[in-house]
């Protein structure tokens, strides 16, 4: 029996609200995280991931506050990412509520980090945050980039994702940066890649539009499917997601 496919939304957080864009940029206000979290629970989502993407100091006080709120309102997994940038702040962010944390620049920075985090707390509390785009000249044709998708980090984005499965990392949650907010479905070549790279979990995110685009998704390799501004504005169902899922043969909680 092969595991279930997860559905997991994605809150990506800002100044304590939920915002989403089209490639990261022209944000607009998607609700409250807890109140959303609270409805993609009883609408049987498999896990939540935040991502505090203004990050700053005082983002980070009120991720805590948002991480305690929800992880007393709901009881599915959630993933916490966003400037986590050591070991302290992964046990921070746990002690708050977090069942799993993401991290992304630091481990760019200091690979070493993923090893860290592993030993401390073990590889399923790490999830590896890639952000990948296409690239003539990268050895795969994919890089990884920072900041949003504007910064080149100078990787190999298939290399990266092999070395930080190597590292301890226990799930790659890979960011799809040229279909992030297009809604014209997922990358199924940087899926298909990276699958063939890694035996560890892979979340695919970026491009969904609407349920059918998620099937092709789990066909491509993803062991998860995350989606976040179909889901915010009403566009898609949880359950319809699951159905489509189910309706393509793919095993569904």
């Amino acid at each position: 029996m092969s595991l279930a496919v997860r559905v997991i939304p994605c809150l990506d957080v800002d100044g304590g609200r939920v915002v989403k864009g089209i490639n990261f940029q022209d944000l607009r206000d998607a609700g409250d995280p807890v109140e959303l979290a609270k409805v993609y629970d009883a609408e049987g989502a498999d896990e939540l991931t935040f991502l505090d993407i203004s990050a700053s100091h005082e983002g980070r006080a009120t991720t805590m506050e948002i991480v305690s709120a929800t992880a007393e309102q709901v009881f599915i997994p959630l993933t916490v990412g966003g400037g986590v940038g050591s070991v302290d702040d992964v046990d921070r962010l746990l002690r708050a509520g977090a069942d799993k944390v993401a991290i992304n620049t630091a481990a760019i920075r200091r690979p070493e980090l993923i090893a860290e985090v592993a030993d401390r707390f073990g590889n399923q509390v790490l999830v590896l945050s890639v952000d990948a785009r296409r690239a003539a000249g990268t050895p795969s044709g994919f890089e990884v980039t920072t900041h949003g998708g504007r910064r080149s980090a100078g990787l190999d984005a298939l290399e990266w994702a092999a070395r930080a499965a190597e590292l301890g990392a226990g799930e790659i949650l890979l960011n799809a940066m040229d279909a992030d907010g297009t809604e014209d479905g997922f990358d199924l070549e940087l899926i298909r890649a990276v699958r063939r790279e890694v035996s560890i979990p892979v979340i695919a995110s970026g491009g969904a539009g609407a349920a059918e685009h998620f099937p092709p998704a789990v066909e491509a390799g993803a062991d998860a499917v995350l989606a976040a501004t179909i889901f915010h504005f009403g566009k898609v169902r949880i359950g319809e997601v699951k159905n489509a899922l189910r309706a393509a043969g793919a095993p569904v909680r």
